[in-house]
């Protein structure tokens, strides 16, 4: 998130090497995991968790409604954890956990992944179809996941692309809202899930029709 890439063996040694050489402790924050085929380096599995600290959560893949998760550290630091955990929150939801629980436990989480990873890839091809029939291509196609990063036409600014469709009800996430630099002014992230319905596309092509109409003025 947001470009729907997955890290490589070697980019992920590289910032491995960094994280040693800076005396840094990384949060390897990895939500989007289980929608994966074939999983991806983890800075946790190759760092052995000497400065990593792994987190998950099921709120993606199983229902926004399930706030829980997991933690995965060194043993001597879950106890600092826990008690920052104790500290921040009132409490936890029961309710959630047993739902979460039960769902592991019988087989019906994984059956649920089989059938959302089909879902999911079907509205990826879907999704990157259309965004291409009206001249918006991915930077890749990602393998699984539910974003895709898509780069608009020459010279087509995101942000204005945004407004014009946020005027008309439609909520892009344009590239510099993801951007320390402010340099992906020319890129925009779709969620494949909320993709579906053909107004979007009717009224992305009315942007960038708009948006070039004003380009050669």
């Amino acid at each position: 998130n947001p470009t729907g890439a997955t890290l490589s063996l070697s980019t992920a040694h590289q910032l491995l090497k960094l994280i040693d050489q800076s005396n840094l402790i990384v949060i390897e924050d990895d939500i989007f995991s289980d929608f994966e085929y074939t999983p991806a380096p983890r800075l946790a599995a190759l760092d052995n968790l000497s400065r990593v600290i792994f987190i998950g959560s099921f709120s993606k893949t199983l229902s926004a409604s399930i706030r829980c998760g997991y933690i995965i550290a060194k043993p001597e630091w879950i106890d600092q954890i826990t008690d920052l955990k104790i500290a921040t929150s009132f409490s936890h939801n029961g309710l959630s956990a047993k739902i979460l629980h039960t769902a592991l436990t019988d087989g019906s989480y994984r059956k649920h992944l089989d059938l959302l990873k089909v879902r999911l890839a079907q509205a990826m091809q879907e999704t990157i179809a259309k965004l291409k029939s009206i001249g918006i291509e991915p930077w890749i196609e990602p393998k699984a996941g539910i974003f895709v990063w898509c780069r608009l036409p020459e010279g087509v600014d995101a942000a204005k692309i945004a407004q014009f469709c946020l005027n008309r009800q439609v909520i892009l996430a344009p590239g510099n809202a993801f951007s320390q630099a402010q340099s992906a002014g020319q890129f925009i992230r779709f969620n494949i899930t909320q993709s579906n319905h053909d107004y979007i596309y009717k009224t992305l092509a009315e942007a960038l029709l708009q948006e070039s109409l004003e380009n050669r003025v």
